[in-house]
């Protein structure tokens, strides 16, 4: 279904053509309302953290997870993102473009730590 190689770059627009393709094939349409996908998406959020709700802290790379658990946490921060992919398609939004403002608006807020800084 994915008709993409595992080791193809996947990019947001992909994504975004091939969700909304999926939603139409469903007639799913009228109910992808931005609030809709809102919900959805704090519903998946919910999902997400209900993964990590009783471990305590966890090592970069989850080292103590079986794989059995990762896959399912990779199923889950894909319903993220494919819920955070339609709702700024439903708002008119270029989600890759707003990241990158974004990520220059915060290397102008915050920016790189001056090596004069430790004396």
């Amino acid at each position: 279904m994915t008709g993409v190689a595992e080791e193809e770059s996947v990019t947001l627009d992909t994504l975004r053509q091939k969700m909304a393709e999926f939603a139409k094939d469903r007639d799913w349409g009228p109910y992808h309302s931005p609030r809709n996908l809102l919900l959805a998406l704090v519903g998946e959020v919910g999902e997400l953290s209900e993964i990590f709700q009783w471990k305590g802290e966890v090592g970069r790379g989850l080292p103590e997870w079986k794989e059995e658990e990762k896959v399912h946490l990779g199923e889950e921060l894909s319903d993220v993102l494919l819920y955070l992919i339609q709702l700024s398609d439903s708002c008119g939004i270029d989600l890759g473009q707003a990241a990158l403002r974004k990520l220059q608006l915060n290397a102008l807020k915050y920016p790189p730590k001056d090596d004069d800084d430790d004396n």
